[in-house]
């Protein structure tokens, strides 16, 4: 009986130990019109774009406040990003809800993860114009294709999710809960802030943000 006591006490703090390391952010404790505390906006490369703030959605997954990129002025080769300084993961499971909602040049985006700065990370982006989801890694400014693009249709309006493991050097994509990208790169290895990220003039809402480092 003390045996079996034993090990559900440690099957209880081991629960315990996971579901206090995740992190989740719903953007209902912000303002409308602001940024949510420990966020911060900025880009990868030139031009006028990035503007992120607090809007009302009565249709996101988590409540009406998410977190969007607005400006639709970003010239093409510009990464919108919105990074949380307070974390720093190197292995986590991540998951976002995304709602793309305008863009000429781009549309869609998604999560960013391992960032050191503005210009080194890791990012999986859902693009509706050009239906396809693709990963890829951004090293002094440079972004580079990690797989082959997957094609999908997955159109814009629409709330859609992306998840990512990535443990070691192993990344797993997901959209929708669907696994669609395996892949092994270790350019990255460091610990580093997850943020969102949209492309050029891509407007897009975010929301239902968390984050875990796997045990």
């Amino acid at each position: 009986m003390r045996t079996f006591t034993y090990l559900l006490v440690l099957i209880l703090v081991s629960l315990i130990g996971k579901i206090a390391a995740a992190e989740t952010w719903n953007f209902e404790d912000t303002k409308i019109g602001e940024l949510p505390a420990g966020w911060i906006t900025t880009k990868t490369g030139e031009g006028p774009g990035s503007v992120w703030k607090i809007l009302e959605d009565p249709s996101a997954p988590t409540g009406p406040k998410v977190l969007a990129q607005t400006s639709p002025d970003g010239p093409n080769p510009l990464f919108n990003l919105c990074l949380c300084t307070t974390t720093k993961y190197a292995d986590l499971d991540m998951k976002i809800s995304l709602k793309p909602r305008e863009g000429k040049l781009d549309q869609g985006g998604g999560p960013v993860w391992r960032c050191q700065d503005k210009d080194n990370y890791y990012v999986a982006r859902l693009n509706p114009l050009e239906n396809d989801f693709r990963l890829f890694h951004v090293v002094k400014g440079k972004r580079t294709l990690l797989t082959k693009p997957v094609q999908v249709q997955e159109p814009a309006g629409q709330w859609h999710t992306i998840r990512i493991m990535h443990v070691g050097s192993h990344i797993t994509c997901y959209l929708n809960d669907k696994k669609l990208i395996e892949h092994d790169d270790d350019t990255l290895r460091d610990a580093g802030m997850i943020g969102l990220w949209t492309k050029a003039d891509a407007v897009t809402s975010f929301d239902a943000v968390t984050v875990t480092a796997p045990k």
